[in-house]
Order: structure tokens, then C-alpha cells, then sequence
């Protein structure tokens, strides 16, 4: 795998993608991004999740995104706990039926 992932502040990302939008320059990613000393590509993601968060893009906003993620643990907890129960009725189906009956 790769490098550890670094959290950088909400007003980090802000301030990044500020810098670039008030940047004079044609192509200001590159250079901003070895300013700050992240990639260019992490910088051009601040970028774009920015414009969507503020609708000038298309895509899923922030809390779109953050919601999507509970909701895909959620279904996965409960398909886990939906499985348990499967197997628990099976075994007490098999009990039933081993057990004589009075």
C-alpha cells in the first residue's frame, strides 16, 4: 500500500483551494501544491470537492458523501446480523427436530 493518509484541517483545505482560485497564474495547481507540500492531486481534489460543495459542479457534496459511507456500514452491519439469524434458525430448526417430542 502506500504512504499513510494525512488529515489536514478543514481551513488548510480552504485556504489551498482560496490560493488557488485567486491565483493569477494560468496553471496554479502544481505550484501551490509543492508550496503547501501536498500533491498536486490532492489539491486538485480539494479543488473540485469545494466546487461542489458550493454547487458550481456537478457531484456528491460532502455530507452526500459522509452519508453514503454510515449508510454502506449500516447495510453491511445489518446483512452481518441477517446472517447470524439465518444460522441461529437453522440450528434451532435442527434441534427442534433431533429433540424427541413429548
Amino acid at each position: 500500500m502506500g504512504r499513510p493518509r494525512r488529515l489536514y484541517p478543514p481551513e488548510f483545505k480552504q485556504e489551498a483551494v482560496h490560493l488557488v482560485h485567486s491565483s493569477d497564474e494560468t496553471r496554479p495547481i502544481p505550484k501551490i501544491a509543492r508550496d503547501l507540500g501536498v500533491s498536486p492531486e490532492t489539491l486538485r481534489n480539494w479543488v473540485k470537492q469545494i466546487e461542489i460543495d458550493a454547487g458550481e459542479r456537478e457531484g456528491l457534496s460532502t455530507e452526500e458523501k459522509e452519508e453514503l459511507r454510515r449508510l454502506r456500514r449500516e447495510v453491511k452491519v445489518l446483512k452481518e446480523e441477517r446472517e447470524i439469524l439465518k444460522k441461529a434458525a437453522a440450528f434451532f430448526a435442527r434441534e427442534e427436530n433431533i429433540r424427541p417430542r413429548r
